[in-house]
């Protein structure tokens, strides 16, 4: 049986759903595929957030990840919003959640330190969710 795709949606694909997609692969991908999209896109990831992710994970989000739109993506079974307080456009799916994380594009280290530690707690209880019964 082929692993659930999880796909994670913000305006810009170049912070938080960058942040997801990393984590999710690094924490949870024998579970679930990670995907992260954006509604634009924008020329390069966030790069204090390929900082800190490299500073916290050993992560180097540029090495695998770009700033992609949503037509790029396949079909998902998950779609999990960020939080980016617009209308994001439906994609079909078996469930959608919103994690309401705020941006910290343009805020301290410590802001982007809180966001990545949030994601990594939400992908872990994703994980424990979407884990196949027995495991």
């Amino acid at each position: 049986m082929s692993k659930p795709r999880i796909g994670f949606i913000c305006v810009h694909n170049s912070c938080r759903s960058q942040m997801a997609e990393a984590l999710g692969r690094h924490l949870a991908g024998d579970v679930f595929e990670s995907y992260s999209t954006g509604t634009e896109t924008r020329p390069h990831i966030n790069q204090d957030a390929v900082r800190i992710m490299k500073d916290l994970y050993g992560i180097d989000m540029e090495q695998t990840q770009y700033s992609k739109l949503i037509d790029e993506l396949p079909t998902l079974d998950g779609v999990i919003t960020m939080g980016c307080n617009v209308q994001c456009p439906y994609l079909p799916s078996s469930f959608q959640e919103d994690w309401g994380l705020e941006d910290p594009t343009g805020k301290s280290d410590e802001e982007f330190i809180r966001t990545a530690k949030e994601i990594q707690r939400k992908v872990l209880v994703l994980k424990e969710r979407l884990k196949p019964a027995g495991e």
